[in-house]
């Protein structure tokens, strides 16, 4: 199934924006198998470098991670001071201590301006994000997090080891 829609200006970009290689992954912040994914993903990007474009969107299953939603607003509230990744990173790497306060608290250690950071995560347009990026999941074929998308179509084989990167580097044997 083909992502829906591809990839644009809209997104996170991580990486070289004109990368051969286009990896995008729906996540849920608190999902465990998220955070097991992560170092993965980091992995991907060391191995692959500028061969490599990542792009991170919301799937917050909400219903059964109560943060979830509250990380991919206060994730979307730090890139309006221009560290979305370095959130990204930071909420993935303190997975088990998610909280209102704690968001403030990463914000604070990444540098942010508190203040305007407590306003931004009150702005409707974040929450729109959120589900703009959720509805473009479903319509995706996204039913469980985390679910990739490598040059714009799903990705169904296991994620977890080596595994990507195997499947990449049989695929795309010229990067």
């Amino acid at each position: 199934m083909p992502l829906r829609p591809p990839v644009s200006s809209k997104d996170h970009i991580q990486g070289n924006s004109q990368a051969p290689l286009e990896l995008v992954e729906y996540g849920d912040y608190q999902c465990p198998h998220c955070g097991r994914a992560y170092p993965i993903v980091k992995h991907l990007q060391q191995e692959l470098g500028d061969k490599l474009k990542f792009v991170f969107r919301n799937f917050p299953l909400a219903q059964i991670h109560p943060e979830a939603v509250r990380a991919a607003v206060a994730a979307e509230a730090a890139s309006l001071q221009g560290k979305y990744w370095e959130m990204h990173d930071m909420i993935f790497e303190n997975q088990e201590y998610l909280s209102k306060n704690a968001f403030i608290a990463f914000a604070g250690k990444l540098g942010l301006d508190i203040e305007q950071f407590s306003k931004d995560i009150a702005r409707p347009e974040l929450l729109e994000k959120i589900d703009t990026d959720f509805e473009s999941g479903l319509r995706s074929g996204v039913n469980a997090t985390p679910t990739f998308f490598i040059n714009d179509e799903k990705y169904t084989s296991g994620w977890e080891g080596e595994r990507i990167l195997a499947f990449i580097k049989t695929h795309y044997p010229d990067l």
